[in-house]
Parts: structure tokens; C-alpha cells; sequence
């Protein structure tokens, strides 16, 4: 069989398995196991030969996904969600919702800024968007239902603000990009730092105007004193101190990445304990979780190293790449096609799994159209932030939604999201349009 046909044929297999809601890690494997063998073993031309195929496929397995999963650079990933988890069990997201709420809670929608505000500084100790999500939903959603601000509002702009985990630093999704794409992982943590506060702050700014509109949307709640805003900035200090060991360090390239994640889980470990915040209960349910989600995570990247095999072997990505940059369009024009089918695959599939299934393919693309792969590392995590979101699935949606349980429906939190989504799109336009917004950071170091 040629080889493109098999990689083609590869590819849609893969997506029926998806829609069928085969798990993720179990479709990329399988396809790409199995792919190789008959790449392999039945070259073009020739018979088929399933013992060569197989004795090969299986000397890859054994060997690259193993070698991958024991990079030095991808040990920051559990680093860093043990250090969200343990800063949540530790109460370190109440405080800085509290602060946010004292601060922000007596302008006009001022609990949804707070939530916002919340979410952006959790984002800075989890790198991870469901984890932000579920966190800030426990503690912001019952807060504004009190004060009786619109449940679409109330949901849609938690679901929304906890997508600025994947792009605020410690991002989980730019540093496994920045290890497929050979990138710098600590540039590309930089990258995201302005736009994601650029982000939060176009969230908070429609939300101020909305409710300025329609001061029914967001009630203001009582009037806080100038005494209770600054005593309650001391409860800040723990994720700031987190915040500032880890970008500090790597922003002056003191540590790495991979050892700056080392430091905040430890330090994460060593504030909560000073504080007083864990004891036994607490740090086994931080310690379980982080288990859980990187199992999850790394099963999928172990998958994904399976299937990047199997279409490198069959030069489909190279011939797309050839086709897309041949095209009679603008390098924009291809960018906001590639725009399309990312928030097209994020309607039915999650960010890791979508982000991992397209590089192989994507990144020949962008890099023959002569884009930053810094700078597109940006652009397609903020394409995933919006898949998050996006109907009829949108995973944070679905998160949150677990989280309030029955007392605000589905539907409602998806209508909810529409505003969010329409802020996104211009975030989306002005880092497109000014990439040095992106690259000013990394261009630093």
C-alpha cells in the first residue's frame, strides 16, 4: 500500500474512533500500532509481510515512547499539578478569591471580575484549565448565586476564566508543545504570560459594560472598607511568593523549567504545612489527584508518540505541509482556515488530545508559512482555550457543571459562555495582529 493512502486512511480512522468515544490514548495507540505494522511490513509494491511489520512496530513501542515519557523537560508536568493541587487542598484559592472579592466585589459585576481575577492568579500555581475550572466553581458560583446575579453570567464566567490555565504560566499544554514542536519550554511559558492577563482583562472589561447596561445581570453586593481590602491582601502572599520563585527563575534563567516546577512543588509543600493548612486527609487527596491526572495525561502522550511514528513514517505530514504552503492563499488566510478546524475538533474533543493529533501535521505547516513556533504555541493554545468552551461539548462547561450540580442547567451556562466566546475571538484577532504581544517576553530572556 503507499504510504500516504495508508496515512490518510490512518487519520480517519482515528476520527471515527474519536467520535465514537473511544478514549484518546487508546485510539492514537492502536491506530498508530497497527499503522505501523502494515507500513512496515507491507512497503509499496511488495507483499505483505505481518512478522516484519510486527517485530518492528514493536521495536518502536518498546523503545520511543519510552524514551520520551523519560525526558528531563516532562518531570515539570506533575511538578506542577501537584503544586496546584496542593495550593487548592491548602486553601490557597480561597484566599485569593477572597482578596480578588474585597477588591473588586463593589464595582459594577464586580464578583464575576473577582472570579475572573481568581481564576487568572489560580491558573499561575495549577497549569491546568479543568482544575482551575473545578476549583474556582466551588468557591465563586455559590458566592454570586447568593447575591443574585444571572446564573448564565454566574457559570459562564467561571467555565470561561478557567481556560486562563492553559495559557497564564505554568501551562501543562505549552509545555508539552514546546517538547513535540523541539521548542524552548521556558520561552514558551513567557509567551503566555501577557496574553492571558490580556485575556482576563477584555473578560473583565465586557463584563464591567455589560453590567453597567444591565445592572440586574450583576447586583452589587455590600460596601467593603479600605481596612478590610488590605487585610485581606495578606491571604495573596502564598501564591504570590509560588509565582514569583517560578518566572523569577526562569525569566532570569537561575533554573530551568523542569527545576523551577521541582522548587514550587516544594514550596507549595512547605507553606502549607507552615500554615498549618495540611495534614494527613488533605495532602493524600492532593497527592491522589496529581497521580490521577498525569496517569491520564501521560497515557495520552505516550499514544499520541505511538501515532506521530506512524504518519512520520508514511510522510503525510510533509505532504500536506507542501499542499497547504502551494495554496493560492495569504500565510493569514491558511492560519484562520487552521483557526476553523481547531474550534471544530474542540466541539467534540479535549485540548491535550486535539493539540497532540494535529503537530504532526500542523507544525511542517506553520513552519513552511515562515510563523514563530513560539508565537503559534500562543495562537494554538488560545484556539484550545476556546474549544473548552465551545458546544456541544466543551469540557470546562461540562467540569462546571459537575461542580453546581442542579442548581443551574446546562443550557444555561452554554448560553452563558457566548459572550465569553465572542471576547475570545477579538483576543484571538489582537495576537494575531500583534505577535510581539506574544514575543516580547520570551525575546527578553
Amino acid at each position: 500500500m503507499e504510504p500516504l493512502t495508508l496515512g490518510i486512511v490512518g487519520l480517519v480512522v482515528l476520527l471515527v474512533l474519536i467520535f465514537l468515544q473511544v478514549p484518546m490514548a487508546f485510539a492514537l495507540g492502536t491506530v498508530g500500532f497497527v499503522g505501523l505494522i502494515i507500513a512496515i511490513g507491507w512497503p509499496s509494491g511488495s507483499e505483505f509481510d505481518f512478522e516484519r511489520g510486527l517485530d518492528a512496530a514493536w521495536s518502536f513501542v518498546s523503545f520511543e515512547p519510552f524514551s520520551f515519557i523519560a525526558s528531563f523537560s516532562l518531570v515539570a508536568i506533575p511538578l506542577f499539578l501537584m503544586m496546584g493541587y496542593v495550593a487548592f487542598h491548602a486553601g490557597f484559592t480561597k484566599d485569593i478569591y477572597h482578596t480578588s472579592r474585597m477588591w473588586l466585589g463593589g464595582l459594577k459585576g464586580g464578583l464575576a471580575m473577582a472570579s475572573v481575577a481568581g481564576c487568572a492568579m489560580f491558573a499561575a500555581v495549577s497549569g491546568s484549565s479543568l482544575a482551575t475550572a473545578a476549583a474556582m466553581g466551588k468557591l465563586a458560583v455559590p458566592e454570586m448565586l447568593r447575591y443574585k446575579y444571572d446564573k448564565g453570567l454566574a457559570t459562564g464566567v467561571v467555565a470561561a476564566s478557567g481556560t486562563l490555565g492553559s495559557l497564564i504560566p505554568p501551562s501543562i499544554l505549552m509545555i508539552l508543545y514546546g517538547i513535540f514542536t523541539e521548542q524552548s519550554v521556558g520561552k514558551l511559558l513567557m509567551a503566555g504570560f501577557i496574553p492571558g492577563v490580556l485575556s482576563a482583562l477584555i473578560y473583565m472589561g465586557m463584563i464591567w459594560v455589560r453590567a453597567k447596561i444591565n445592572p440586574e445581570l450583576a447586583p452589587a453586593p455590600e460596601a467593603v472598607t479600605w481596612e478590610q481590602k488590605f487585610k485581606s491582601l495578606k491571604g495573596t502572599w502564598s501564591i504570590i511568593v509560588l509565582f514569583v520563585i517560578i518566572m523569577g527563575g526562569i525569566y532570569t534563567g537561575f533554573v530551568t523549567p523542569t527545576e523551577a516546577a521541582a522548587v514550587g512543588a516544594l514550596g507549595a509543600w512547605v507553606l502549607g504545612f507552615l500554615s498549618k493548612r495540611l495534614n494527613r486527609e488533605t495532602s493524600r487527596n492532593a497527592i491522589v489527584e496529581t497521580v490521577t491526572q498525569i496517569s491520564s495525561i501521560f497515557a495520552v502522550v505516550l499514544g499520541a508518540k505511538i501515532f506521530v511514528g506512524f504518519i512520520a513514517i508514511t510522510g503525510v505530514a510533509g505532504v500536506l505541509a507542501d499542499w497547504a504552503v502551494g495554496l493560492d492563499l495569504p500565510p493569514l488566510g491558511i492560519l484562520l482556515a487552521l483557526s476553523l478546524v481547531y474550534i471544530i475538533l474542540g466541539t467534540f474533543m479535549d485540548p491535550l488530545g486535539i493539540m497532540l493529533l494535529t503537530l504532526p501535521v500542523v507544525t511542517p505547516v506553520v513552519e513552511g508559512l515562515g510563523f514563530d513556533l513560539i508565537w503559534f504555541g500562543v495562537i494554538m493554545v488560545k484556539f484550545l482555550e476556546i474549544g473548552l468552551i465551545t458546544p456541544p461539548v466543551g469540557l470546562n462547561v461540562y467540569v462546571l457543571k459537575g461542580v453546581v450540580g442542579n442548581q443551574v442547567k446546562l443550557e444555561t451556562i452554554f448560553k452563558g459562555i457566548i459572550w465569553f466566546l465572542a471576547m475570545d475571538v477579538i483576543t484571538l484577532f489582537i495576537l494575531i495582529a500583534f505577535p510581539q504581544i506574544s514575543l516580547w517576553l520570551p525575546n527578553l530572556l
